[in-house]
């Protein structure tokens, strides 16, 4: 049903792929705050990439793991660049490909390919638990990192079940960005003029305590999530949360932890009160 937010106010703290996020709220009649987290660079060293990407082409891996979308099209935007994508899509045509949730899916499917599995939780700790399903002996390991993120542990399990693993980071966040942005988002919240603040990636929630640290406004911060309901896409972000002393008051059922799946939570909750601004 549409328009079941219609009237409330949801902060957003955008990254990868929050203008998809906005837009999908937006369809369901929420006022959409959009609060910028930071920007997102290709890797300012490029060699190591196309060192990747050329060792890929020469000797396709037997199994890659895509942990986002964003990476997979960054690394295209280099295989374009040097002149080698039917190259590179012929190699990962041949190569078994594991996706972490939807978004690298939907990359691969722009280049004309499909994963073989999808992870059922989109996290790291979902990924080795479906990788500690297959056997890995022997086998080479392709596998894109995101920043901002100890990747040490998934590693070190791949490694555990007898693979090789050939790691690529091709992109890098700008943690300077927008601090202005995010200062105003909170007080926004502590003004008592958001309805729900929703919450994506355990960054968001990593940036938002920093910034405010970085300020000196973090008792305001946390008096604004004090007042304010916190929507948290799945357990990685609300670990995080909890870790912060922060608690997560709306998550999506059945263990359905996409974007979709956190906006009908935020309707069945915020439901059962008026928006606080209903003539915003």
């Amino acid at each position: 049903m549409a328009d079941r937010l219609n009237g409330y106010r949801i902060l957003i703290l955008e990254t990868r792929e929050e203008a998809q996020f906005s837009r999908l709220l937006a369809e369901q009649g929420a006022d959409v705050l959009q609060c910028p987290m930071f920007t997102i660079h290709d890797a300012p060293d490029s060699a190591p990439v196309e060192a990747w990407i050329r060792r890929f082409i020469d000797k396709p891996c037997d199994d890659m793991v895509l942990m986002t979308g964003e990476g997979l099209r960054r690394l295209m935007k280099v295989v374009r660049r040097i002149g080698v994508e039917r190259e590179f899509i012929a190699a990962l045509g041949k190569t078994r490909k594991f996706a972490r949730g939807p978004k690298p899916g939907r990359a691969l499917r722009e280049i004309g390919l499909e994963p073989q599995v999808t992870t059922e939780k989109p996290t790291s700790e979902g990924i080795a638990e479906m990788l500690s399903r297959v056997d890995l002996k022997g086998h080479r390991l392709g596998l894109q990192l995101y920043p901002d993120k100890d990747h040490g542990a998934l590693i070190g399990a791949i490694k555990a079940q007898g693979a090789e693993v050939d790691t690529v980071l091709p992109y890098v966040y700008d943690a300077q960005a927008a601090d202005a942005n995010i200062v105003t988002a909170i007080d926004e919240m502590a003004q008592g003029r958001v309805d729900a603040i929703a919450l994506t990636s355990s960054g968001q929630v990593r940036r938002l305590v920093e910034v405010a640290r970085a300020h000196g406004c973090e008792q305001r911060l946390r008096e604004g999530l004090a007042r304010t309901p916190i929507a948290s896409v799945g357990p990685v972000v609300s670990d995080e949360l909890k870790s912060l002393g922060l608690r997560t008051d709306i998550s999506p059922a059945n263990e359905a932890f996409f974007m979709k799946p956190l906006i009908s939570a935020m309707a069945t909750a915020l439901g059962k009160t008026s928006p606080r601004n209903p003539a915003r």
